[in-house]
């Protein structure tokens, strides 16, 4: 069974060389099209550096995230040995208003996630997901976490579900927004508006309160933060990372 999960993410490293749709625009991958320059567009990633990135509460990035047919790649078996320490990578600049598009593709009954508006202080908060908000990306049909509701691939996690359940197989790209603008907060997923609501109300404290994460007071509640790439411990590919201020 292990050998065959391998030779899996083998297949599925090879595909990410295949050429398929995505969100670069003309100029190919990891790239900005002379319009989305235009319109103040930045690449977080070029597909050649790590510039910009860096583990959470950390100097560098953690010896699992490489780059892999211009993806960023977290390879758990990378890791260094005895880690328990999950090595989310975050971006080294903090972000209010944004839109944020990137490719996200998961290997069998892997998890991971896109985490924002994060406030980095390690002492204080020991994880990304302890004060931001989460998009969850995960093997719909393999990971056991997707049974649950609100913790399926597109959802803000544990929060609300995607109003259309559009998150293509396991190996194949997935390109998605993320868009916050003075506490509207939108997901689009392959196209499609999927998650709408506001942010920091009463409803928004309401619904906090009846999650997972009503213990921790500081959750939800920032209006600038980093932005992260969630290492679950499950191989993941991440590319044609861009974000616009708004």
């Amino acid at each position: 069974m292990k050998n065959l999960r391998y030779l899996v993410l083998l297949v599925i490293i090879f595909s990410s060389c295949n050429g398929v749709k995505n969100n670069s625009g003309k100029g190919g991958l990891n790239t900005l099209s002379p319009a989305e320059k235009n319109e103040g567009w930045q690449l977080l990633f070029d597909g050649k550096s790590m510039a910009g990135w860096h583990s959470y509460g950390k100097k560098s990035s953690g010896n699992g995230w490489s780059i892999s047919n211009n993806a960023l790649f977290l390879d758990p078996a990378k890791k260094d040995t005895g880690n328990q320490v999950h090595e989310d990578l975050v971006t080294a600049d903090e972000y209010d208003n944004f839109a944020l598009k990137l490719d996200w593709k998961i290997a069998p009954n892997g998890n991971s996630g896109i985490i924002f508006f994060i406030k980095e202080d390690a002492v204080k908060y020991p994880a990304p997901w302890v004060t931001g908000l989460e998009m969850q990306v995960i093997d719909n049909e393999g990971h056991a976490d997707a049974k649950f509701p609100k913790h399926r691939a597109g959802d803000l996690y544990d929060l609300i579900s995607v109003s259309k359940e559009n998150v293509k197989p396991v190996g194949q790209w997935n390109s998605i927004e993320i868009r916050s603008n003075r506490g509207k907060l939108d997901f689009f997923m392959n196209g499609e508006h999927v998650v709408n609501t506001t942010l920091w109300n009463d409803t928004w404290k309401t619904m906090v309160g009846n999650s997972k994460f009503k213990d921790y007071s500081d959750f939800g509640t920032m209006k600038a933060g980093r932005i992260a790439l969630q290492d679950h411990g499950d191989a993941v590919w991440y590319r044609n990372i861009k974000i616009r201020r708004l």
